[in-house]
């Protein structure tokens, strides 16, 4: 059994003893509607930096990435690149790995906070659009030779533009890793909530459904959703089978 089969193993043996409790699951959808409707998820940082992330989808990730041990993790949307040095942080204490970050505009104070971090030496950066050609063929580049990649989509949430990324970017996944798809909770929101141009309908989760009607190397790891649920990414842990 390798380790990522081990965790899921464990992982899903715990869940059995609540995973039919309504009374927990009805909590944590409440939980989840006022949590987004106040921007609970800005209230955290790792290492000095912003994460704006939910702790329990962070955990998850801790737990992928201990598991996988990837050689690479992708991430598009950097913001203050609290997520990348996150997982950067984790890959340190791995002792191999590195993060590409990849966002169409990393602010000029965010950049030199991300350069001067102690766990920079483990991150590269690209500026641009996550969907642009060019900037694929340089990620391309970097996961060469690569024998375990992780990605992560976290920028525009858009469904033509997650859509966008799914199909672009699943090429790198490797079997038995993750395409992780963040903010699919959206869908899950009343209309209107968000002051973006994503909303219910239109959002990472519905562009998730999309790609998996017509791409099968891929399933939902619902236990991921059973086991957490508080999170911004329900159905949008894909593993690669």
């Amino acid at each position: 059994m390798n380790p990522i089969e081990q965790f899921e193993r464990e992982r899903d043996e715990r869940i059995k003893s609540f995973e039919h409790n309504q009374s927990l699951r009805k909590a944590a959808a409440d939980f989840n509607y006022e949590s987004n409707n106040n921007n609970y998820a800005y209230n955290f940082s790792w290492m000095g930096r912003p994460i704006i992330q939910c702790p329990q989808d962070m955990i998850a990730m801790q737990e992928i990435i201990w598991a996988l041990k990837p050689d690479l993790i992708i991430e598009t949307g950097i913001a203050h690149g609290g997520s990348i040095i996150y997982y950067a942080s984790i890959l340190e204490l791995i002792g191999k790995g590195e993060v590409l970050g990849i966002d169409i505009d990393i602010r000029e104070h965010n950049r030199i906070k991300i350069l001067e971090h102690p766990m920079s030496k483990r991150i590269n950066m690209i500026q641009g659009s996550s969907i642009d050609l060019k900037i694929i063929d340089e990620v391309k580049n970097y996961a060469k030779d690569k024998q375990t990649v992780l990605v992560c989509l976290d920028s525009n949430h858009t469904h033509d533009h997650v859509l966008a990324e799914l199909n672009l970017y699943h090429q790198f996944v490797t079997k038995g890793s993750y395409l992780i798809v963040f903010d699919t909770l959206i869908e899950d929101m009343p209309q209107g909530m968000y002051d973006r141009p994503w909303d219910k309908g239109n959002n990472s989760k519905t562009a998730t459904w999309e790609f998996l009607n017509n791409n099968h190397s891929f399933i939902v790891d619902t236990a991921m959703d059973n086991k957490l649920l508080i999170s911004n990414v329900p159905q949008g842990f894909l593993r690669k089978v």
